[in-house]
């Protein structure tokens, strides 16, 4: 049971602590610098507040990166301490009638939220290593969204440099990235040796056959339309450069993914991957972000986590369109879509549940939600039962 709630205003270089005991009265209220002084001064007076560090309960507003280390600290002393999300803080604010804001006052709302919500929010911490792999999880996914601006910016030049290329191959394999290195032009192809250029087609390794010959490069390019244009030419080789480094760092974060999530969730990940569709990559990144399945109290806590819950305005007679709320963890929001349509692809069961939904005139986003929020209670009954995916069961 939680005796001591403390609230922290965090800051770049200074913060704000305040502390509450369990009637509401303030024990506390304190400023320290954010380093090792700092952390310390804080460690020392949460101790003298309390023998028994399981009863103290510290919460802070998500603030981008300023409050990790502070939070690696204090966990790594063995202090529950969890991160809120900052709207949930305002809106609590806005319930006071005074107007007067102050980071010393924030703290002290912050641990007035902490001691309100405290059988909500106390299961909320995550360990170091839970933390570690949603910091990967989310590093991948931006990784992800540089490769498709990359290959969009390598289309675009390319239909100055070679126009004729997009209709014959895949631009983005790496025996055409290969390619772009060394022809960035269909000038440079007529230019070159046929010899030179089935050369470079060459693949290394153990792969699919191509479905086009250097001939037929060679051929494209000199009925081509194409731009002569060395200025292009270099900055697309710039581009593509970028985009095979960024392969090989998306490649070793998605086996870091893989090791740590096999540390830290190996039960859950095989249980997740029981499903028609899931695979490795997108279960461990709706893992990375969920945690312990256990913090949510149902399916509809996990749905409104994500943020893909109906919001509804009616008031009298009038009663607006519903959509979802987008308020709750928009990189799980964006895990549970791609899941969803993987398993609509996939799996029989999900693949039924869309096409009714179809059929009954919603259009293909609210179809897909639909399927989502199917999914993720199927996932979360699985993950508490510790069980497996059986179809005759859904």
């Amino acid at each position: 049971m939680k005796k001591v709630f403390i609230g922290i205003d965090v800051a770049k270089a200074s913060s704000n602590g305040h502390g509450l005991n369990a009637s509401g009265e303030t024990l506390f209220t304190m400023s320290f610098a954010m380093n090792e002084e700092g952390f310390t001064k804080l460690l020392d007076e949460i101790k003298s507040r309390s023998q028994d560090l399981s009863e103290v309960l510290v919460a802070m507003e998500s603030t981008a990166c300023y409050h990790i280390n502070l939070f690696s600290f204090l966990t790594a002393n063995g202090i529950n301490a969890v991160v809120i999300n900052p709207l949930l803080i305002a809106n609590f604010a806005r319930l006071s009638l005074r107007k007067t804001k102050t980071d010393k006052k924030d703290a002290g709302t912050i641990a007035q939220f902490a001691m309100i919500h405290n059988d909500s929010i106390s299961q909320l911490g995550v360990t170091q290593d839970q933390q570690d792999l949603r910091d990967l999880a989310r590093e991948s996914e931006s990784l992800c969204k540089l490769i498709s601006i990359y290959k969009t910016e390598i289309k675009r030049l390319l239909q100055t440099l070679f126009p004729e290329l997009e209709t014959i191959c895949d631009l983005s394999t790496k025996v055409m990235l290969d390619f772009l290195q060394e022809y960035s032009s269909a000038h440079l192809v007529r230019a070159a040796k046929p010899t030179a250029v089935a050369k470079v087609l060459k693949r290394k390794g153990v792969g699919t056959r191509l479905t086009y010959t250097a001939a037929d490069l060679i051929q494209a390019a000199q009925h081509s339309v194409a731009t002569v244009s060395p200025a292009k030419e270099l900055i697309l080789r710039g581009k593509v450069t970028t985009l095979r480094h960024l392969y090989e760092k998306r490649h070793e974060l998605t086996e870091a993914l893989a090791a740590y999530c096999k540390v830290t969730m190996i039960e859950e990940l095989d249980i997740i991957t029981s499903i028609p569709g899931i695979n490795n990559k997108t279960a461990t990144a709706f893992l990375a972000e969920i945690g312990n399945v256990r913090h949510y109290p149902t399916s509809k806590n996990l749905i409104a986590f994500a943020g893909i819950d109906p919001s509804v305005y009616q008031s009298g007679k009038y009663e607006g369109s519903s959509r979802i709320s987008k308020r709750g963890n928009r990189h799980l929001r964006r895990a549970i879509w791609l899941m969803t349509t993987c398993v609509i692809q996939h799996n029989d069961t999900f693949r039924a549940h869309f096409a009714r939904k179809r059929q009954t005139g919603q259009p293909y986003k609210k179809a897909v939600l639909s399927t989502a929020h199917k999914l993720v209670r199927v996932i979360y009954s699985m993950l508490s039962q510790r069980t497996h995916f059986r179809e005759d069961c859904i």
